[in-house]
């Protein structure tokens, strides 16, 4: 068993509606409480960091997975929604929805739009940030699946 560390430093300078950095690895940003809670809205916040650490989790296992199934693919992209709910001034972060657009080669067959759509589903329960987070908040899926038109 082999365990990966990951480490990050942040700096928080003042108060609530300051704005602060962090640095892990390659990610160096400010940070900062969102607009839309009454806060800066600089750089990036924890709501928006949950859902790209579901999404990019979820995008990169998917890929990977139809990459050892030798599944072809023309496209892979993804739109992700995050829902924060506020009930009496408690902020829990509740639902993250994947959209997953994914656009088969032209000459894919309907077992390969079948493997496709088998694939989207189990990507999200293999991926470790949707496992980390399962059980406090809701994930949902909603994948369409092409095949492409040749040209």
């Amino acid at each position: 068993m082999a365990d990966h560390h990951f480490y990050l430093k942040a700096n928080w300078p003042g108060k609530r509606n300051d704005v602060g950095t962090i640095e892990s690895g390659n990610l160096i940003t400010s940070i900062s409480i969102p607009k839309e809670m009454d806060g800066p809205g600089e750089g990036t916040n924890p709501d928006e960091m949950l859902l790209g650490a579901a999404a990019t989790c979820y995008i990169i296992t998917l890929a990977a997975m139809m990459e050892r199934s030798g599944l072809e693919k023309e496209d892979l992209q993804m739109e992700s929604e995050g829902i924060v709910d506020v009930t009496r001034g408690i902020f829990t972060y509740k639902k993250i929805i994947h959209r997953p657009a994914v656009v088969l080669r032209h000459d894919a067959s309907e077992e390969d739009v079948a493997l496709a759509r088998k694939l989207c589903e189990k990507a999200e329960s293999s991926c470790m940030i949707s496992r980390a987070i399962q059980g406090n908040v809701e994930l949902q899926l909603e994948a369409a699946v092409k095949i492409s038109e040749q040209s």
